[in-house]
């Protein structure tokens, strides 16, 4: 039993057309710290954290829990994905498996959260038939939003939270996707 239910956790790696969705090892700790440090990458999060307070923080193999797939290329880390039952940090959020995503900049613009997204979704609609995965981004955040209509996120609300207008979509491996 884990975040996500009775799905034993870690999967086999995930393999789509161009990467590799795996659990996180020891070399991604560097990669780990500029996605947390990076200040494009949390542009719509809040800010980044001081890279010394995170590498002091950050243990030798990050990441490693179930629900976070790490987005690898050819062998090298380029984001992560998570999927992981929320417990209330967006009310609407709560009791959901909910999918996150972060890459790095330099991974950006080639469609690889696409392409990793779609596996990831793939992998969930094998393991948990039927069951609604949902995500939150801030509509400002025009790439994201971008992204959840390609992968066909129905559009639930959009409400005030950490002072910006929230998206909140819902998927189904039941609704037709693009």
């Amino acid at each position: 039993m884990t975040e996500l239910g009775p799905v034993a956790w870690p999967p086999a790696p995930i393999r789509s057309e161009r990467l590799v969705l795996r659990e996180s090892e020891a070399r991604d700790r560097a990669a780990f710290i500029e996605l947390l440090a990076s200040p494009e990458v949390h542009t719509y999060l809040g800010g980044p954290r001081p890279r010394d307070e995170i590498e002091r923080a950050m243990p030798d193999v990050p990441g490693r829990r179930p629900g976070l797939f790490i987005v690898d290329l050819d062998g090298v880390m380029i984001g992560q994905i998570t999927l992981t039952r929320e417990t209330g940090h967006l009310r609407q959020a709560a009791g959901k498996a909910e999918l996150g995503y972060l890459f790095l900049p330099q991974a950006w613009g080639y469609g690889y959260a696409s392409e990793a997204y779609a596996a990831a979704l793939g992998w969930f609609a094998d393991a948990l038939p039927g069951e609604p995965v949902v995500l939150a981004t801030q509509t400002a955040n025009v790439r994201s939003m971008r992204l959840a209509a390609k992968l066909g996120f129905i559009e639930v609300e959009r409400f005030e939270a950490y002072g910006a207008e929230q998206w909140f979509g819902v998927w189904s491996s039941a609704a037709p996707s693009s």
